[in-house]
């Protein structure tokens, strides 16, 4: 078995005095005249740890093996410590390289750009920024699953594989076994029977349809998990596989949703400032200087709340020069989001009541009939962060939705008896886990937040 201590424990000063077993990787090294010095880091903190050897105790060749990048296993006694950037360190009195590097290892810097880095996914989390992402990462994860645990929530696998795109925007990956090269056809079309599921089958993009029949017999759900959209495009918060939390509520309305998603996101921030100092402290002082006011002002304010009339007034009535000036009825481009939140309301803001023409088929609509219950969260340095809505219980209107959008009937069917046995009013979100974690690490790019991106024309 093997024994080991953790440096986040050793620096948090649970073992001056002790003799301590570490294993670790070498971040920096340097050898003295009469010791050497290792900076080790073994992904427990973003903080690393120095080891001092002293040349008398250790032959030159296995000081030879202190190379950067290599994993080591050093014991010896924690001690108070001579310099200034740490307050205790290791006086090493055992070595053993674990894990050698040769002079090839492509690390060798303290510094690599992002997009040197975007080209060795495998490596980069042993850098710093990439071991913080991560680490917030993680503690994002747990909030999730402790937050709606907490309020009542039951969580629930949806599928990766469906028959639907949800919201009808044809953006799928499909999913087959039929031989490309040798495709078999029948009345001039793709024999899909002889496919596995004798039917087109697509990587889901939300499990939110899936969901629902659990929020209606439950009360309370949320799935989390990897989606899938075949987007073309190639942008900084575009990716083709993320994850996302799905949320669904009975006899929730849009108010309740609002309130819901705000008291989420705070719940996250407050947590990852509890768990995550010294990662939040990394983000602020190398990538987003401004984290910590980001922080303070998402718990200490409510949260922005206007329609989506409003959000075309402002923008148009706005001293800008936007590469297009929407008018009522047209999306709301990126720069238009991040006007709003970063600019105008300078924190995240809900945009609601879409106008229907823009929305899925699932989303309640207004009595003016122009337009849905629907929402957006809008995030400062992200945009849409969150997208949601009460959902259409009036059968009626939304087999008259799903018609008008030219959805198969047939494909929804059991969708559609869910408002004929026992509807009730119900509400729900969508929330991209990755956006999330650049909002809150201030990271700029979602290939920087997912460990093995994959993007439009990329697998990297």
């Amino acid at each position: 078995m093997i024994r080991r201590n953790t440096i986040d424990s050793i620096l948090g000063g649970a073992h001056t005095g002790d003799t301590v077993t570490v294993y670790s990787w070498v971040k920096t090294a340097r050898t003295g005249k009469s010791v050497a010095f290792a900076s080790l880091n073994d992904g427990s903190t973003t903080n690393n740890l120095q080891a001092v050897f002293d040349r008398n105790l250790f032959s030159a060749e296995q000081l030879s093996g202190l190379l950067t990048g290599a994993c080591i296993c050093i014991t010896g006694e924690v001690v108070e410590s001579q310099g200034k950037e740490q307050s205790v360190e290791i006086s090493a009195k055992e070595l053993e390289i674990v894990g050698p590097v040769d002079e090839e290892y492509p690390l060798q810097k303290k510094r690599h750009s992002l997009e040197f880095l975007r080209t060795m996914p495998h490596l980069r989390s042993r850098t710093n920024t990439f071991s913080s992402v991560f680490r917030v990462s993680h503690h994002i994860s747990m909030a999730i699953h402790r937050f709606f645990d907490e309020n009542g929530f039951f969580n629930i696998h949806t599928p990766f594989i469906t028959e639907s795109d949800c919201e009808g925007a044809g953006e799928t990956f499909q999913l087959t076994t039929l031989p490309l090269d040798k495709i078999p056809f029948k009345d001039g079309s793709v024999d899909y029977y002889k496919d596995y599921f004798r039917k087109k089958a697509f990587l889901t993009v939300s499990g939110q349809l899936e969901a629902e029949p659990f929020a209606l017999s439950l009360g309370k759900v949320y799935t989390f998990g990897p989606t899938f959209r075949a987007d073309p495009s190639d942008t900084r918060i575009h990716g083709a596989e993320f994850w996302m939390l799905e949320p669904e509520m009975a006899f929730f309305d849009l108010e309740d949703n609002l309130d819901l998603i705000e008291k989420f996101v705070k719940y996250t921030a407050a947590y990852l400032m509890e768990k995550c100092g010294d990662d939040i402290s990394f983000f602020s002082r190398f990538f987003e200087k401004s984290l910590p006011d980001r922080y303070k002002s998402l718990l200490e304010n409510d949260f922005g709340r206007i329609t989506y009339t409003e959000a075309i007034g402002i923008i148009q009535s706005a001293k800008r020069d936007f590469d297009t000036i929407p008018k009522w009825g047209d999306d709301l481009a990126t720069e238009h989001e991040r006007f709003l939140a970063e600019e105008h309301f300078k924190k995240p803001v809900f945009v609601t009541d879409y106008p229907a023409s823009m929305k899925p088929f699932y989303m309640f609509v207004n009595d003016d009939e122009k337009t849905v219950r629907a929402c957006d969260l809008l995030a400062p340095g992200v945009g849409e962060l969150v997208g949601g809505s009460q959902r259409e219980h009036r059968l009626p209107v939304l087999e008259k939705r799903a018609i008008e959008q030219g959805l198969d009937m047939e494909t929804y069917r059991w969708y559609m008896e869910l408002r004929r046995w026992g509807t009730a009013p119900h509400a729900g979100f969508g929330l991209g886990f990755e956006r999330l974690l650049m909002y809150l690490t201030g990271m700029d790019n979602i290939r920087d937040v997912v460990p093995f991106p994959r993007t439009f024309g990329k697998m990297y």
